[in-house]
């Protein structure tokens, strides 16, 4: 092993809505975790692997810490909290645009119980007043002794390279864990359920909250190259499921052909997606249906 290589795994905590899975995507290249302005898009840990000829740095995307509702949200907040056990650095990710407020005070008391570095990083710098952030800043660093702050704009790109050479010196240093063309360790059929996702959250606004799930019930590749998929899009209420389909289905069919083009980008392969829209009363509390859609009691 190279000596001078450095590898280690980093946390971005934070904080719903503050641009975490957009810094992950600006920093792995591609979109490997959804983006929504709604709070709570993501719910699996999201491991992006970012490789360099000296080192390797592997990013996990927890979901925003909020108080939970339901088992769903309890399984989130336990797999965010858990991650700061396991990593070499923490990223502490704030909206420059938002005061600090109690949910910012809930992360800190969980981060003082944390002996890895962590960094403040200030994202969305480019839509505040230089003036604004002094203040702001100040105000995080009263209440937590950060080992860095680095502000950012994940969305313009402005200061992430210099995050990225911060991160670097402070990795121990450390074998290459995962082959340098590989930028996630989920599995495909997880990226493609996502992306559905989405466009669900996207095309349906607030009608249909957070009581979506996509479950894959097939991919097979076909003579020719082409990949075939089909999936089903879970709801909780009849109603929810109707506003998904939309006026002759034109809902629906918007969501495939949006979705349809993400997934042939990941896979570079001519896609045929067919979807259906199932209801599952109440699934966000059923242990049983938690499990279907990926979310395991033993792992948090």
């Amino acid at each position: 092993m190279n000596k001078e290589y450095k590898s280690g795994f980093v946390s971005i905590i934070g904080r719903p809505n503050v641009g975490k899975s957009t810094f992950l995507n600006r920093i792995i290249g591609q979109k490997i975790a959804i983006m929504s302005d709604k709070p709570q898009t993501t719910r699996n840990k999201i491991q992006g692997v970012y490789t360099e000829t000296d080192a390797q740095i592997i990013f996990i995307d927890t979901p925003g810490i909020h108080k939970p509702k339901h088992k769903l949200g309890d399984f989130m907040i336990k797999m965010a909290e858990n991650t700061l056990k396991e990593v070499d650095i923490v990223l502490f990710m704030i909206n420059a645009t938002e005061q600090f407020g109690r949910g910012d005070e809930y992360i800190i008391e969980k981060l003082k119980s944390t002996k890895q570095p962590v960094f403040l990083v200030v994202n969305k710098i480019d839509q505040v007043h230089p003036e604004k952030l002094l203040p702001l800043i100040e105000k995080y660093k009263e209440a937590y002794s950060f080992t860095e702050v680095i502000p950012i704009s994940a969305l313009e790109g402005n200061n992430v390279e210099a995050l990225i050479g911060t991160i670097k010196k402070y990795l121990p240093p450390g074998p290459q864990y995962y082959p340098a063309d590989q930028v996630t360790d989920h599995p495909e059929r997880f990226i493609i359920a996502e992306l559905i996702r989405e466009k669900v959250l996207h095309l349906t606004r607030e009608e249909v909250p957070h009581s979506v799930a996509v479950a894959i019930d097939a991919i097979e590749k076909r003579e020719g190259g082409a990949v075939y998929v089909n999936a089903t899009v879970v709801v909780e209420r009849p109603s929810q499921k109707g506003i998904i389909i939309g006026k002759q289905g034109g809902m629906l069919k918007e969501v495939g052909k949006r979705a349809r083009l993400d997934i042939e980008m990941l896979l570079g392969s001519k896609v045929f997606l067919e979807l259906w829209v199932k209801v599952q009363k109440d699934w966000r509390n059923k242990m049983s249906q938690l499990r279907d859609f990926g979310f395991r009691e033993d792992e948090y």
